[in-house]
């Protein structure tokens, strides 16, 4: 008998439904706020499109008030989150913390949107998001198309980051421009991984406690790249055994910030501690919010622990290396 559109496969709880025919349907991540001047912060931000062309793929960049006698500024790259399926870079939690971000540590940040699964299963937010950060290194001897970028961006001082979904493409992109073949033509100063997606077959300690939560995040693994369902795949799995050692890493600082709350918690304690013995030649930091869960941080930017996880990323992008 076939499918009909009531036949439900797979839920991502008050996010996404996604049907046995093939119907996506989107319940939540979906409202958008347009770019422009934030009264709040004096950050403005406009959209660039046609990065990928013919896609939907497109970067928001934001630029923080700036004085008459303004130098360059660091440019930070950031990747959103949401499980590869939900949120964009126009989503009230992303726009709102971007503007907050960016007005606290006084960056050019160029805020990415990638194609989404399950319409577009991985590796296409991998490809999206380096089609993206070569757009961006095309204004390192600024005359890029963007004059923004041209007139504002320090390309000595570059960074990434990004949280959960965003935080994993984070670490990839990193990892690809660490080869000698990637045609990048842009120094990755560091990153910021913040509550990152890995994951693995063999569960660690957060996993064993929510068994449930592991078995749901097996399946969504499965969803999301169904090209490569192994979750052991150095994607999803960077430390898994047989992968790319970490000591490719393409950047010289990591900053790793993880929530006690979170299942994914231990995976980036364990990408913490395997970068740090594997012989990469950079500086990683590791910071660990109790009592909080998963990007509690973007859900509510006036919460003390929220305010303090954005100070330290500040610190990390403005620190003298």
């Amino acid at each position: 008998m076939a499918a009909t559109d009531n036949d439900l496969d797979f839920e991502l709880p008050t996010f996404l439904r996604i049907y046995k025919n093939g119907r996506v349907e989107r319940l939540e991540g979906i409202e958008s706020l347009p770019a422009g001047a934030d009264p709040q912060t004096g950050v403005t931000s406009k959209d660039v499109t046609d990065i990928v062309p013919g896609t939907e793929v497109y970067v928001r960049i934001y630029l923080p008030q700036l004085s008459s006698n303004t130098q360059k500024l660091p440019l930070l790259v950031y990747i959103h989150g949401g499980a590869f399926c939900v949120f964009s870079p126009s989503s009230a939690p992303y726009h709102n913390y971007l503007n907050a971000l960016v007005a606290e540590s006084q960056v050019v940040a160029v805020s990415v949107h990638y194609r989404r699964a399950p319409e577009h299963p991985l590796p296409v937010a991998y490809e999206d998001s380096w089609a993206a950060l070569q757009w961006v290194a095309s204004h390192r001897s600024g005359d890029g198309p963007e004059p923004l970028l041209n007139q504002h961006a320090d390309f000595r001082r570059v960074f990434l980051a990004g949280d959960s979904a965003g935080g994993n493409i984070v670490h990839n992109l990193a990892m690809r421009a660490g080869t000698a073949d990637a045609g990048l033509n842009l120094e990755i100063l560091g990153i910021a991984l913040v509550d990152p997606y890995f994951w693995g077959s063999d569960p660690v300690r957060s996993e064993l406690l929510d068994p449930d939560g592991k078995a749901f995040g097996d399946r969504l693994w499965r969803l999301l790249s169904p090209s490569c369902p192994d979750h052991d795949d150095p994607k999803i799995n960077p430390v898994a055994e047989g992968g790319p050692s970490l000591s490719g890493l393409g950047c010289g600082r990591v900053l790793v910030s993880v929530a006690e709350k979170d299942i994914l918690r231990d995976r980036g304690r364990l990408y913490f501690e395997v970068l740090g013995g594997c012989g990469w030649m950079g500086m990683v930091e590791i910071h660990e919010v109790e009592g909080e869960g998963h990007c509690f941080h973007l859900f509510d930017l006036n919460h003390e622990k929220a305010k303090d996880r954005m100070r330290r990323m500040s610190d990390f992008f403005n620190r003298q290396f």
